[in-house]
């Protein structure tokens, strides 16, 4: 019988892409999510599950459930056999986490507390964990690689991400079963959908101009693509100016390379949410 993994919010944007992958690779993924960051749509799966299960003709087993819910965690791992956990729940917006400050730690770093506890208590010792670009702030070079320091975070959500990669490295001095991953998801940015799925909440008005945060004296927009109504804003709370990444190692240890650019990946993007308004909150 294949391996049972655990994906926590699982029903996002990374974490569905995850789940289909690991349905392809031989997994039988259970997901967890409470559409905080996400939308649920009609049916007993969330409607991004629903896109996974009808690309890889495969059932998606899900249940909505919180990560500060320590009772429902452990009703969870005794139900099922994990072989290992990916790890993707919290809050994830850089702006909301500067004027939102302890939600972002009540959330973050009590929720993976609870998780790992609870990992302990079943014996899963086995977790890869969705950190972020900004655990590394402010560039001290670029591009950014993995010797890059790390802790000069410039908002609570990259503190957040932080201060679990710390927690994690310390569980795994003290017990040397441990093994984990941790993936700073961030780098690069992910972008476009994969068959089933972009942006997994209401994107706002459709017919509104697309805001680029940045300077006023930023590039005058997208070249080569159809007249797109567009406002440069200011930069959000907490972000940094310039933040991107040299993938050599991927390609080293992983042989992974991007198979598409940025205009590419801008045209599915736009085809997507042109056949998806309003995200998945529109879908029957």
């Amino acid at each position: 019988m294949a391996d049972q993994v655990l994906v926590t919010g699982g029903a996002g944007y990374i974490g569905s892409h995850t789940v289909l992958e690991l349905l392809e690779a031989g997994y039988r993924p259970v997901v967890i999510d409470n559409f905080h960051n996400t939308v649920r749509g009609e049916g007993p799966v969330p409607e991004s599950l629903r896109r996974v299960e009808e690309l890889t003709g495969k059932k998606v087993e899900f249940e909505e459930m919180d990560i500060l819910d320590k009772a429902a965690l452990q009703g969870l791992f005794k139900k099922h056999s994990f072989s290992a956990v990916v790890h993707f729940a919290g809050l994830k917006a850089v702006g909301e986490s500067v004027q939102k400050p302890l939600d972002y730690y009540k959330v973050n770093l009590t929720g993976t507390i609870q998780l790992l506890e609870t990992m302990k208590t079943h014996g899963v010792k086995n977790l890869v964990f969705s950190s972020s670009a900004t655990v590394y702030g402010n560039p001290s070079y670029l591009p950014l690689d993995e010797n890059h320091p790390t802790g000069g975070c410039t908002n609570p959500y990259g503190k957040s991400k932080f201060f679990i990669e710390e927690m994690i490295q310390d569980l795994c001095r003290a017990e040397k079963d441990w093994e984990r991953v941790a993936g700073r998801k961030e780098l690069p940015n992910p972008m476009g959908p994969i068959g089933m799925g972009g942006p997994t909440g209401p994107q706002g008005n459709p017919g509104a101009p697309l805001r680029f945060p940045g300077s006023p004296r930023g590039r005058d927009g997208p070249e080569g693509r159809r007249e797109i109504p567009y406002r440069i804003v200011a930069r959000r709370d907490g972000d940094v100016a310039a933040c991107y990444a040299n993938p050599k190692l991927a390609q080293e240890e992983l042989g992974w390379t991007a198979d598409f650019g940025l205009d590419k990946m801008c045209e599915d993007l736009w085809r997507w949410q042109e056949q998806n308004p309003m995200g998945f909150g529109s879908q029957a």
